[in-house]
């Protein structure tokens, strides 16, 4: 079995509804096991102060879970356009494995959680996807063979999968938005697959 790590913040429990159907995904994929993580929030006391594993959901992200992971696939809610600070946080924490090279030709992806339709989706995930760059990951989104790109009416970009909370509520995808983000953990581990062989 190859992991592909799903790391993401969540405050409203939308990006962890996604997490979970991104993990189906993987899972869908024969070989393939999703390693669900998380981030902790941030304050200027957040170093000393937050527990080591979180008191319910998936435990804390670590260096080991990215030099371990066939591949890695990023959520964030949208911050006015960007990712939130607890995850920009984590990867500018990531200067020694952009150094050893540890992430080098894996595939990534990453996804997003809005409340309004025109709530900065597609920035998010473009300001998620650098990082990923600078650290020579290969970037994979959802191509237009996803009918669902061209019926949603809410979540659901070229550029990865997401959700509209406005539309559905907070933590309640659409059909549309569960397939959409199912894809998109299929074709992470598929790819992952293909690039080991």
């Amino acid at each position: 079995m190859r992991d592909i790590l799903v790391l993401y913040y969540s405050r409203q429990g939308s990006t962890a509804a996604m997490a979970r159907y991104i993990c189906r995904g993987i899972e869908s994929v024969n070989g393939m096991r999703a390693r669900l993580r998380t981030v902790p929030a941030v304050s200027v006391t957040t170093a000393k102060l937050d527990p080591p594993v979180p008191d319910d959901g998936p435990p804390y992200a670590t260096e080991d879970d990215l030099i371990e992971c066939g591949g890695l696939i990023l959520g964030s809610p949208t911050r006015f356009g960007n990712m939130a600070a607890p995850l920009k946080y984590f990867l500018d924490g990531t200067s020694a494995l952009w150094l050893s090279g540890a992430l080098v030709d894996k595939p990534a992806a990453v996804f997003t959680s809005t409340m309004s339709l025109h709530g900065g989706q597609e920035s998010t995930l473009l300001s998620m996807m650098l990082p990923l760059f600078h650290h020579g990951m290969v970037l994979v989104g959802l191509p237009f063979t996803e009918k669902g790109l061209g019926e949603t009416r809410g979540g659901g970009t070229p550029y990865g999968a997401s959700h509209v909370a406005a539309v559905s509520g907070a933590g309640r995808l659409s059909p549309i938005e569960e397939d959409l983000a199912r894809a998109l953990g299929a074709r992470v581990a598929t790819v992952a697959r293909r690039l080991e062989a």
